[in-house]
């Protein structure tokens, strides 16, 4: 089958495209950077192109019979003209691409965050990321899935998965995705203290699984939560830590302390790459809803790892690929 994805250089098609390519597929990998980790690969071609460029993405799309988007923007700011319009805009024209080239089916990659995560248990029914004064992401996500709706009605055959927290390997080394970034530190003992609060984390490779099952067995129109596991941050870090005998975090630090850190030690956190003490990050975690994926284990037949497993396997990846002899690590999907 030949295969599109867009945001080829980002952190889960880092996973999808070598799957992609192991089960014989040709791949068309699309991304605005100028390197992307397969030109070798004789069955993936690169396209440097940007998602809202209708005629790019024309081009590239034309001739292939599934895409993959995963194409976004994640930030942690209330406002990001880029975002918003990577996240939006971008969404609209691969879709548009899609549709007037006649590709047979389109599997977008939303987020969980395009859903109000203060609604406390979360299924696809629970209301969207719309209210003011959410993050930019949240907004531009459930935006994104309007846009790609619109594009549906019009005859597009094309349905969205959402993951929850993604993490674990394998992941670029030198700018690990915010997860990853934040174990990283647990791996090399320095992470002092954590916050209070949780998420559901889910395993990137049960999102790779999520995509491929949602391109066999997702209906027209259809999104499907991607959950994985809701872990605990201070017992997820100190798991990490102990797997590498590693000293776990001293002091959870309440929600109210944690805003006040935060405002002298963010700016110092994201020099490293982690960003766990900014607004958005301490809401999410705050409001710590329960993620359902009822509809995809029944549907999609999607059944997600346990978190030892990511854990140990996410331990030992920070380990081989060198990512605990650097000293810094960037955020990045």
């Amino acid at each position: 089958m030949r295969i599109a994805v867009t945001g080829a250089g980002g952190y889960v098609a880092r996973n999808l495209v070598p799957t992609l390519v192991s089960q014989g597929h040709t791949v068309t990998a699309v991304d605005g950077s100028p390197t992307l980790p397969w030109t070798a690969e004789a069955a993936v071609r690169a396209v440097r192109a940007d998602v809202r460029d209708a005629p790019a993405m024309r081009a590239a799309l034309d001739g292939t019979d599934l895409v993959f988007h995963l194409a976004a923007r994640i930030t942690l700011r209330q406002t990001d003209p880029l975002a918003w319009s990577v996240n939006t805009d971008g969404v609209r024209t691969v879709a548009r691409a899609a549709l007037a080239v006649g590709v047979g089916r389109l599997v977008h990659c939303s987020s969980v965050h395009a859903y109000d995560l203060a609604s406390g248990v979360i299924d696809e029914t629970s209301p969207r990321a719309v209210r003011a004064g959410l993050p930019v992401y949240d907004r531009s996500k459930a935006r994104g899935e309007l846009e790609l709706a619109r594009v549906v009605d019009a005859g597009l055959d094309a349905v969205t998965v959402n993951p929850t927290g993604i993490y674990g390997p394998v992941d670029h080394v030198g700018r690990l995705a915010p997860t990853n970034a934040v174990l990283r530190r647990a791996a090399l003992g320095t992470a002092f203290l954590d916050v209070a609060g949780g998420f559901d984390f889910v395993d990137v490779r049960d999102v790779v699984a999520g995509l491929l099952l949602a391109a066999r067995l997702g209906r027209t129109g259809e999104g499907y939560l991607l959950a994985g596991e809701r872990l605990v941050m201070h017992e997820m870090l100190g798991a990490v830590a102990g797997l590498l005998g590693r000293r776990p975090p001293l002091l959870t630090v309440p929600f109210a302390c944690a805003r006040a850190i935060g405002v002298v030690a963010g700016p110092l956190s994201r020099r490293d790459g982690v960003d766990a003490l900014s607004p958005a990050a301490l809401g999410t975690l705050r409001a710590a809803p329960h993620v359902c994926s009822g509809k995809a284990r029944r549907e999609l037949g999607y059944a997600p790892r346990p978190s030892r497993e990511t854990l140990r396997d996410t331990a030992a990846f920070l380990v081989t690929s060198g990512a605990l002899r650097r000293t810094r690590a960037r955020t990045g999907r």
